[in-house]
């Protein structure tokens, strides 16, 4: 066991001082403590006390005001009557309540029917300003809101900004008289008609794109387009054997033909070389998938894109539009055209060096039902902001997303990203069972949602990402005219009106 050694201080009393001296001093040093604090207490006292009497002789009024007729009181409380008046007026008095507006640069659409002043909109100036992040706009209302003349307003006023525009799909016809006055083209599409699409051309060649590149670009884009024009008329999913066959099929036709059409591959998909299907099984697996596509070269569907085209792409023309008018009752044509023409416009579409272009889908309800149809508009969505691209959907009412698949499938998951990727969602008279859907899906408040179906014709509800605007269009007389979509259900009218009197 180690012994460890402590040294301490000991604090020992020194002997020359006796202890009871040393209390006698401690007790006073107390007795001069107290004294001193009796001292302080009774001067602070006297301090208060002065101060009282100060106060006292001071002439200060009641706190309760004088008694008697000088108070000048009433009996009863006072009471201000409350003040109505218009906005107009009280502006003056409370200003800046109202939204500030999304700046004077852009393309003029109407009026601020809140702030009276005038609203301005353009998805590029305000994607530059940090506004936006997505350029894509969703447009629904039902028909004769005013969906229709707001749509073409949007992109006929930026023709003057350098803006192009692209229809790739118009099912009424509706924008082929304004594609003609603005100087561009309308291509009309339908049997009889002189227009043929081939959907094999290589179409449009970007700017700085090198051969080996654009070689790969075209091939991968006609494997697409045929593997999409295949699962729309089949209505599924094509198997591994059939893209196979598809595949050797357009190749063989690609190195044998300058000007490979739609009827040559099918040929080579039925009779397959002998060198690539010596057993004959690739005859087996594309024997269903090529009778589908023979349908688009012989069969009812045949006459619009078994040959080569008749018409050229002109990248440079202020807008293009293909009508779908003359095929619209024919649902899986109308689809088949509609992929086709977006093939058709694709290479100049994603041209980065192309400026600043809209793409209208009108009547989207019939487009999103085709899965093929859906994956492009989605591909194109979402690369909007790397080719400078403002998408524009227009339908009627957004439960038209619910129709699209089933709950939780992929084509439903498809459309609904349609709706994510657009920050702009104008919103036009819903009736009132569409409330609930359209305040969900959209993120509207109760107010909001009550006002949807007192709206007039032309007025519209513009969500802008979490601002919105209540906004009148307004037309020149001359768009009046040329928008118009109810001439034929009113010239019958004014044609009996004028010879009733």
């Amino acid at each position: 066991m180690v012994e460890t050694k402590v040294r301490s201080t000991v604090l020992l009393t020194p002997a020359a001082e006796r202890r009871r001296t040393r209390r006698q001093r401690r007790r006073a040093a107390t007795r001069i403590s107290s004294v001193e604090a009796a001292a302080r207490k009774a001067d602070a006292k006297a301090q208060a006390e002065a101060h009282k009497v100060e106060a006292r002789a001071a002439g200060y009024l009641p706190a309760g005001g004088e008694p008697g007729p000088a108070a000048l009181r009433a009996y009863r409380r006072l009471r201000i009557p409350t003040h109505q008046d218009t906005s107009a007026a009280l502006a003056a008095a409370y200003p800046f309540l109202a939204e500030g507006g999304l700046g004077p640069h852009g393309v003029l659409v109407g009026q601020d029917l809140y702030s009276g002043g005038s609203f301005v909109y353009d998805p590029w100036v305000l994607y530059q300003r940090g506004v936006l992040t997505a350029p894509n706009v969703v447009l629904a209302g039902i028909v004769g809101a005013g969906k229709s003349s707001l749509s073409k307003s949007l992109y006929t006023r930026s023709i003057p900004f350098g803006r192009r525009v692209y229809v790739p799909g118009d099912p009424k016809g509706e924008h082929t008289a304004v594609a003609e006055a603005v100087g561009g083209r309308a291509i009309v599409l339908g049997h009889g008609m002189p227009a043929r699409l081939n959907p094999l051309d290589e179409g449009h060649r970007p700017t700085g794109v090198s051969d080996a590149a654009w070689t790969m670009q075209v091939a991968s884009r006609r494997r697409d387009l045929i593997g999409a024009l295949a699962e729309t008329v089949l209505t599924r999913p094509l198997t591994p054997t059939e893209h196979t066959a598809i595949d050797l099929a357009l190749r063989a036709t690609v190195a044998d033909a300058d000007i490979p059409v739609l009827p040559m591959v099918v040929d080579r998909i039925l009779d397959p070389d002998k060198d690539v299907d010596p057993d004959g099984r690739l005859v087996e697996d594309g024997r269903i998938v090529g009778h589908g596509l023979r349908r688009l070269v012989a069969g009812d569907l045949a006459g619009l894109f078994d040959g080569p085209s008749t018409v050229r792409f002109d990248p440079g023309l202020p807008m293009l539009s293909l009508d779908l008018s003359r095929v619209a009752e024919n649902a899986t044509l109308t689809s088949v055209l509609m992929t086709c023409s977006s093939a058709w416009m694709e290479s100049a579409l994603l041209d980065p060096a192309g400026g600043r272009r809209w793409v209208v889908y009108d009547e989207a309800w019939r487009l999103m039902s085709h899965p093929a149809l859906l994956r492009r508009m989605d591909a194109q969505w979402r690369l909007a902001r790397h080719y400078g691209i403002a998408n524009l959907l227009i339908f009627h009412k957004l439960t038209d997303l619910d129709t699209v698949g089933d709950k939780g499938s992929a084509m439903h998951a498809l459309a609904s990203s349609l709706l994510a990727n657009a920050e702009t969602r104008i919103i036009y008279r819903q009736e009132t069972d569409q409330l609930g859907t359209t305040g969900q899906t959209l993120g509207l408040t109760g107010t909001e949602q009550r006002l949807l179906p007192s709206l007039g014709t032309g007025q519209g509800l513009w969500k802008i990402t979490d601002r919105s605007f209540v906004v009148q269009h307004q037309l020149h007389p001359a768009e009046l005219t040329m928008f118009d979509t109810t001439a034929r259900m009113v010239s019958d009218f004014r044609e009996f009106r004028d010879s009733d009197g």
